[in-house]
């Protein structure tokens, strides 16, 4: 079964070979007269049905254009309208770049007519949110800081820069959600790679797909899916920034592209983090010689410095007959993180620590009418070859106080180990869409992903343990059917299959000795079906409906199988966990007056999962580890309401709650209920939610000067660390607000920006997994340069 699969990828990638261009294509960008970028701007084909708009950077793009000569008529508000003749040639790919004169007629009031690219993936029958991530890039925020302001999203992290984080979104968390980079999951990306480590100007979009996740996106998503939109634009630019900030904390971002008149594309994406991680927390300590107790101790943490450092580059070719683009990648980082406690507070460490690295060689090919008009061909292949190490070898125990206590002979704070290992992870992706005709639309998706985990450790070079077999392949094909007649309405069926092979081995006693141990190998496999449908309809233009469900499956992942060597413990015995997922929303949008907007956004939940993976705490309570929960249900919902006033002041509220509950009435080998039957599922937040303002003053002190007041607001409502029914061994994590300020000076229209910001601004108490505390409040500064032609 692997190898068919293996064989369909590897014959949708040959396809790219055999194509050649039938058409002629022009492309360029929309600018005023002084150079500055015009989104929203009209670029038609005069006589012609071809037509488009430029997108936030400006950029548009004219495919697919019968032989012949043209007259380019390109219109903005407040400008003055501009013809072009152009000249279209088989296989022809040309960049045309337009200025436009700006009008002398002072206008009272624009209305600039067109959609953005995040407000058209918001129009999708999926409920999704998107997050125009460009606006973003001037404040001091990694991926995961931005998402944590989407309504249904709660970030939860174990500490400072570089911790480890743990993604919830509707009630479904961690590897139940998927993240993709462009198009392409990252689930072998590595401890260098995570969201809570990339800056924000690494993408110009998110979206984020809840419950039902599109048949293109491939994947065993179970309850949604998060695709990073990084610069695609096709010209020469250069984004670079820097700051600086509380807990020693530095941050560095470069990124660069550029594309010559031959087709010629070269990019670089760079960046930086490092931070003491030294905040202060309040924790009880006794006295490691003594025992005397001190509760409530404000202490800093002590060991947690963390930095990384990743490169990102390409080079390849764009607009080719053989080619709309092809990039060959290499991704190059390093990363090393001090690990100062366990999965609670009480277990306290001063030397643990591990590093990583990645090293992936990467190739993207697109192909747009491949052999035929409305075939379109995306391929793209990557391998991990990166390596990672757990170093822990000093005999040592720590506490808050930053005493400890060295005892003789070999030994550790956790697990004495000098571990190193690959977990050499490979993946390869392939999407086929083919348009039948005007509204109807074909998808074909496939992702074959591979894991084959080897390592060794010097302090125990002759053990058997680390050659034990530790090997995952996973499989998921898709097929998928869009129905488009009109503007006004879409819907969409898919199905799916999930397939999944691994190896492993088990301890047993084969003498009945103290201290016998061998090893059997095992194998198990999965093999399950899922499908779905998704379907919108515009009540009028500003009033959406929108309905989708899906039968979803999750594959137990590498780690939650085998383990991460530090915090969590593996457990082979796992099972897929499926749901599923019923949402209907609706979305209003209005303009009230010439310079009132209100929007509204709305939508409800349901979710029923089967064998839900969740953590809990290991026997010791030093570890987790997942576990298979027989039966779960959640209903919720999320909203959100913004305001706009002309280009002055933007303000908005979102809210989320969702009612997780133990659905397993009676336990394995028990006829009674169970006493947590119905039992809101633990450590787990049920209500939440995000407020934020902007004021946005324009030409501040000069021409194209820009100065912004920025305000966000997060509110978690109190919620229990352990099952309700266990009475007084519930612990309760209390109610949590966190203030975050900022200030941008943006300068000469945008190519120089000052940011200063305050997070956590009332130094509140937050928390997270298990109550670890998240950092106390901070300052930073950040400076950017940006330059595009």
């Amino acid at each position: 079964m692997q190898v068919k699969k293996i064989f369909l990828t590897g014959l949708l990638g040959s396809c790219c070979f055999f194509s050649y261009a039938q058409y002629g294509r022009v492309e360029g960008r929309v600018t005023s007269d002084s150079n500055q970028p015009l989104p929203g701007a009209s670029v038609t084909l005069s006589g012609s049905q071809y037509g488009t708009n430029t997108d936030f950077n400006a950029h548009y793009v004219l495919e697919n254009l019968p032989l012949g000569s043209y007259q380019m008529v390109i219109s903005y508000v407040g400008f003055k309208t501009k013809t072009v003749s152009m000249q279209i040639r088989q296989g022809q790919s040309q960049r045309l770049n337009i200025a436009l004169e700006e009008a002398t007629e002072q206008l009272k009031s624009v209305a600039v007519q067109g959609r953005s690219v995040a407000t058209e993936v918001n129009r999708q029958a999926y409920n999704v949110t998107a997050i125009d991530a460009r606006k973003l890039q001037n404040a001091t925020l990694d991926l995961s800081d931005a998402l944590d302001r989407v309504s249904g999203v709660r970030i939860r992290e174990n500490g400072g820069v570089g911790s480890k984080m743990n993604f919830s979104l509707n009630g479904f968390t961690g590897r139940q959600v998927k993240f993709f980079l462009d198009g392409v999951p990252m689930d072998n990306f590595g401890s260098s790679f995570q969201l809570n480590n990339i800056p924000i100007n690494l993408a110009e979009r998110i979206e984020v797909y809840k419950g039902v996740v599109p048949i293109w996106l491939g994947s065993d998503a179970l309850g949604g899916a998060v695709n990073i939109i990084t610069s695609n634009r096709e010209s020469t630019y250069l984004d670079a920034s820097y700051s600086y900030g509380s807990f020693n904390t530095h941050r560095t971002t470069i990124n660069a592209g550029f594309t010559g008149k031959k087709g010629l594309m070269v990019q670089l994406n760079a960046f930086q983090n490092y931070s003491d991680n030294n905040y202060w927390i309040n924790v009880d300590v006794a006295d490691i010689n003594t025992g005397e107790y001190f509760k409530n101790q404000r202490l800093r943490r002590f060991h947690d410095t963390y930095h990384n450092e990743t490169v990102i580059a390409g080079i390849g070719v764009v607009g080719k007959k053989f080619a709309d683009r092809l990039l060959v990648g290499l991704t190059l980082g390093q990363n090393k993180a001090d690990i100062q406690t366990g999965a609670r507070m009480v277990s306290v460490f001063g030397n643990w620590y591990r590093r990583g690295n990645i090293v992936m060689p990467s190739v993207k090919y697109h192909k747009k009418n491949l052999f035929v008009k409305g075939l379109d061909l995306n391929i793209s292949a990557n391998f991990n070859l990166g390596m990672e190490q757990n170093v822990d070898t000093l005999n040592r125990r720590y506490n808050w106080f930053q005493q400890y206590k060295q005892y003789d002979g070999p030994g550790s704070e956790r697990e004495r180990s000098l571990y190193k290992f690959k977990n050499n992870n490979g993946l390869v992706t392939a999407n086929l869409n083919y348009a039948l005709g005007k509204g109807h639309t074909v998808t074909i998706n496939n992702v074959f992903n591979s894991f084959n985990r080897r390592g060794k450790d010097e302090l125990y070079p002759q053990s058997e343990k680390y050659e034990q077999p530790k090997f995952k392949s996973k499989n998921v094909l898709g097929l998928g059917y869009k129905l488009e007649p009109t503007d006004r309405w879409s819907s969409s069926i898919f199905i799916k299959q999930f397939s999944q092979l691994n190896r492993y081995s088990q301890t047993y006693n084969p003498s009945g000795n103290w201290g016998d141990i061998a090893y059997l190998r095992q194998k198990s496999q999965f093999y399950k079906y899922g499908y779905g449908m998704a379907a919108t309809y515009f009540l009028s233009s500003n009033f959406q409906w929108k309905a989708s469900f899906e039968k979803s499956y999750r594959l137990p992942e590498t780690d939650e199988l085998f383990g991460d060597l530090i915090n969590l413990e593996g457990n082979i015995e796992l099972d897929p966990e499926s749901s599923n997922n019923y949402n209907l929303g609706l979305a209003y949008h209005r303009r009230v007056g010439l310079h009132h907007r209100l929007s509204l956004d709305a939508n409800v939940l349901y979710r029923d999962a089967k064998d839900f993976i969740r953590p809990k705490l290991n026997a010791n309570q030093t570890k987790q580890v997942m576990d298979n929960l027989a039966n779960v249900t959640n209903f919720g919902f999320d909203t959100e309401i913004r305001y706009h006033y002309k280009r002055i002041l933007t303000t908005g509220v979102n809210i989320t709650y969702q009612n997780l509950r133990n659905n397993t009435r009676y336990e394995d080998g028990y006829t009674l209920e169970s006493p947590l039957y119905r039992d809101r599922i633990p450590n787990m937040p049920f209500l939440f939610g995000n407020a934020d303002a902007s004021i946005f003053l324009a030409d501040f002190l000069k021409k194209g000067n820009s100065l912004t007041f920025g305000y966000n607001l997060l509110y978690v409502h109190a919620y229990y660390l352990y099952w309700p029914s266990l009475g007084s061994d519930k612990l309760n994590i209390p109610q949590q607000l966190n203030h975050d300020l900022n200030i941008i000076y943006a300068m000469a229209d945008g190519r120089y920006n000052l940011a200063l910001e305050c997070k956590n601004l009332l130094d509140s108490k937050l928390y997270d997994n298990f109550s670890l505390q998240k950092p106390s409040r901070g300052y930073y500064v950040k400076f950017r340069y940006f330059l595009s032609k």
